[in-house]
């Protein structure tokens, strides 16, 4: 399995290159969507402040925040505050310096946490997003947990993650274990039990939603921009592992069970 840290270290920097700042995938609205990865990037993450009804100066938690762009789009669309975490000193380094080049450093900033062991007091947030992060988690069921302990009563909590839409044909269990240790894809359930695991965290779910067919299209448009943008990926792992990044990407397209879903849920 890909050491995460490691990884995020490594590949930030070149993934945000291909999403104008975003290292997360997109929502296409189908196969023949002409959008690029970036306006595909902020449309998923328009999805993701659909879900998160918090308002202007609320304190939000961004469980995962890559190299910062989200939470700036939170922070500059709703004027809600945020703080985010991660386990990449790269990717909290590149975070806090888009934050003070859009002159948002007095309302958002990020710093090195594990969302599995929160350094933030009980219910010291309005709202928790956890944009493509949870699957990232040896324990899952324990990171949704300490979600729940730093939300408010009527705290709002919004997930963008991959999930396992069925049993994996025989034919499809390579590709499915190289998406998965290739992209340190520590969990990987259905959707009902990823439902059921918010619930035993102590949070109500308002709502789920299968998206996995908008997303899709990422993986081999992803796997292009990275063959196209292969001079910065070449110094940081080599022809074979490029190789195997994109072969990863491609092969992932091609195996329906790989899904995407969005989740809503509520402290009560």
């Amino acid at each position: 399995m890909t050491d995460i840290s490691q990884m995020y270290d490594q590949l930030s920097d070149p993934f945000a290159g291909l999403g104008a700042g975003n290292i997360h995938l997109g929502y296409f609205d189908g196969p023949d969507d002409a959008a690029t990865l970036a306006e595909a990037a902020d449309r998923l993450t328009d999805q993701l402040i659909a879900r998160l009804p918090v308002v202007r100066d609320h304190r939000v938690l961004d469980v995962g925040c890559g190299v910062g762009k989200p939470a700036l789009r939170l922070a500059g669309d709703l004027g809600v505050r945020v703080v985010g975490v991660s386990i990449s000193e790269a990717q909290i380094g590149i975070a806090n310096e888009a934050a003070r080049a859009a002159g948002l450093a007095d309302r958002v900033s990020f710093r090195y946490a594990d969302a599995m062991r929160l350094p933030f007091p009980d219910a010291s947030f309005d709202g928790v997003w956890a944009m493509e992060s949870l699957h990232h988690m040896p324990d899952r069921l324990q990171a949704l947990r300490e979600i729940a302990r730093v939300l408010r009563h009527g705290g709002v909590l919004s997930i963008a993650d991959f999930v396992q839409l069925g049993p994996v044909r025989e034919q499809d269990e390579e590709a499915l274990r190289a998406f998965r240790s290739g992209g340190g894809v520590h969990t990987l359930t259905g959707i009902a039990e990823y439902e059921a695991e918010i619930a035993d965290a102590g949070l109500t779910l308002t709502s789920s939603s299968d998206i996995s067919a908008n997303v899709r299209p990422s993986m081999v448009r992803t796997a292009e921009a990275i063959r196209g943008a292969a001079d910065a990926f070449l110094p940081l792992m080599g022809e074979e592992g490029l190789r195997r990044l994109i072969d990863n990407f491609e092969r992932a397209a091609t195996v329906p069970q790989i899904g995407y879903a969005l989740f809503a849920a509520r402290r009560s």
